[in-house]
């Protein structure tokens, strides 16, 4: 039987997936709830100039700490909160660590203990010091005795960027993490891989993206959509807790006809192939005239 198929045509090798861990850092403000969000370098190669949650690709040193010294939970109770089989228990302390990295690394907030209790501003200070002297994560909490507390943050969605990306050539594994600001301590910026933070309802950070004012990729679109429906840290941390992390494997596809472009797809809708919802909010979201979005306009975010 005859091929369509082009013999010399060549396959495009599939793009290796990154393990990634993220931290949506929330606050309760006298309006409601609150989320921490920073703008990355518009030099990046991943999301260049886009408001994202702190968060980065899982390193070689992170499953090299000293995990039973610096980590204040055995890492089954860590794996069994990932709910992933397939991993190991020193991968899933790998992921937990990356997390509280990148949220000190990028966001200058430190969920650790010592032996006088948790570190005031100047402990930060002293640690975010020794890092801008080139010391590593791991050789910091060393040298300040510290245990990173894990059961600051609470496993909440794990997204993988579908096999077509829209905004990058790189795919990553990411698990997000919620976790509330401790007292006394200020996130902000680095000024280096991110250029500029903020504190929003999640509502209002929607509605900047929605009239330009800033721009967003669709996991951080999702997860303001979902954070949208709580009113108070209490309740997301209680949801989080309340059921394993969901799975959410977007699918991306070409539309027809309606002017083209493309659209990405969630669990529940019915160009997906897992039909159960994962998580709250619009099933797909298209891309049209630069931005995502869903059928209905800005309150189908909420529907």
């Amino acid at each position: 039987m005859p091929s369509n198929s082009n013999p010399d045509a060549i396959t495009p090798e599939p793009v290796a997936l990154r393990a990634a861990a993220t931290v949506v850092l929330l606050r309760d403000a006298p309006d409601g709830l609150q989320v921490f969000l920073m703008k990355r370098h518009s030099r990046s190669d991943v999301l260049g100039g886009v408001y994202v949650f702190p968060g980065g690709k899982v390193d070689a040193a992170d499953t090299a700490l000293d995990m039973g010294l610096h980590l204040d939970q055995p890492l089954p109770a860590l794996h069994a909160g990932l709910n992933e089989a397939d991993i190991s228990e020193h991968t899933a302390g790998g992921l937990y660590v990356a997390a509280l990295r990148e949220l000190f690394e990028e966001a200058g907030v430190l969920l650790a203990q010592g032996d006088g209790g948790a570190p005031d501003a100047i402990a930060c200070a002293q640690a975010a010091a020794l890092l801008r002297e080139g010391q590593g994560f791991n050789a910091v909490l060393a040298r300040l005795a510290l245990r990173l507390q894990t059961r600051s943050v609470v496993p909440w969605t794990r997204w993988v960027t579908p096999t077509s990306p829209f905004m990058m050539n790189k795919r990553f594994d990411t698990r997000f993490f919620i976790a509330a600001v401790p007292a006394g301590q200020r996130a902000c910026h680095d000024h280096h891989e991110t250029t500029a933070s903020v504190w929003l309802a999640p509502h209002e950070a929607l509605r900047q993206y929605w009239e330009g004012k800033m721009e967003m990729a669709p996991p951080q679109i999702m997860s303001l959509a979902h954070l949208a429906r709580f009113s108070r840290v209490d309740a997301v941390l209680a949801a989080a807790r309340s059921c394993p992390p969901p799975l959410i494997l977007p699918e991306s596809f070409e539309v027809q006809g309606d002017g083209g472009g493309r659209c990405v797809c969630y669990p529940g809708d019915s160009r997906h192939p897992v039909r159960q919802p994962a998580i709250p909010g619009p099933s797909r979201l298209y891309y049209r005239s630069g931005r995502f979005e869903p059928e209905g306009g800005f309150e189908a975010l909420f529907g």
